[in-house]
């Protein structure tokens, strides 16, 4: 029985080779099933622009659905018109047979979210329009329930697509990244936030909502094109997801973390919006936003900085 978690998918939570992840890496191929590419297929500005750039990442956490962040989506859009989602994807630049392309029935953003940098409830739904079929390199994440808590110094993981360093985009073929975020103390991260005196960050800019993750000496962070991905952890074999990559300051700065929605915090609002039960699970193991300064605190399309 995995205490603390809640989902409708016996299935959730598994993955090949979940002992054999090296920090700062490429992943394994099928090491994280969850990770999707949300994907533009075609410019809003531009009709002529080829299809499939990537926009942001996500989390398949139910067969017809995928968790991603609120800022991922600003414009005054109808996103079902320009986006689809890539599942089973590994390098961006090559589908492969396990690859999966949806189209959107809708987008659900949290209605506290605004625009405003550093804005809580950075967290949205999408929904698929037909469910997946689930396989080796398609599975849902363990979502928490909403008094589940991440203790501070737990070993989670980023993944994701984005830049490698600040403006350094990821190169050809495009290998899905992953990473080692410690759980930080959301004090000591604020006063980290607040010691930095940048003038465009609020006092105390890590609310409750927010889960603060990284390494205090840098060079190992999320970056753009990461945003709306996920931030894991594993809890006795099973992995559940605990943020939703968010914003931060710069890629990689020391004393300067990356800062994730809180996913137990908008566990019921998720919970409300999918139909997934607040029963605990028994789990089946098979087997397995632009570019500012750094002075400005920015809505991040996170991507991971490797040292």
């Amino acid at each position: 029985m995995l205490q603390g978690a809640a989902s409708s998918d016996e299935v959730c939570g598994n993955s090949e080779n979940t002992l054999r992840i090296v920090g700062g890496q490429p992943a394994s191929e099928r090491v994280w099933p969850w990770q999707v590419s949300i994907s533009v297929k075609n410019s809003p500005k531009n009709l002529q622009q080829p299809k499939n750039i990537h926009l942001c990442g996500g989390t398949l956490i139910a067969r017809q659905w995928v968790l991603s962040a609120a800022h991922c989506f600003p414009l005054n859009l109808d996103f079902t018109k320009i986006i689809t989602v890539r599942l089973g994807i590994y390098q961006l630049a090559n589908d492969s047979k396990d690859t999966v392309t949806s189209t959107v029935q809708q987008v659900i953003i949290h209605p506290n979210y605004t625009s405003k940098a550093g804005s809580g409830a950075d967290i949205a739904l999408v929904e698929l329009t037909f469910p997946v079929k689930y396989s080796d390199a398609i599975l849902p994440v363990c979502l928490p329930t909403s008094s589940m808590q991440f203790s501070t110094g737990a070993r989670c993981w980023v993944t994701g697509w984005g830049d490698i360093q600040q403006e350094v985009p990821l190169k050809p073929p495009q290998t899905l990244q992953q990473v080692e975020m410690p759980i930080l103390d959301r004090d000591k991260c604020n006063m980290l936030f607040n010691r930095s005196q940048l003038k465009d960050v609020e006092d105390n800019p890590v609310k409750s909502d927010m889960i603060c993750a990284g390494h205090l000496e840098g060079g190992k962070d999320s970056c753009q094109g990461d945003s709306g991905g996920p931030l894991v952890c594993n809890h006795n074999g099973v992995w559940i997801q605990a943020g939703v990559v968010s914003w931060g300051i710069d890629c990689g700065k020391p004393n300067l973390p990356g800062v994730y929605a809180s996913v137990p915090f908008y566990a019921d609002w998720i919970q409300a919006k999918i139909g997934v039960s607040h029963n605990n699970t028994d789990i089946k193991r098979n087997g397995g936003l632009p570019k500012t300064p750094s002075v400005t605190l920015i809505l991040v399309s996170f991507a991971l900085l490797l040292q």
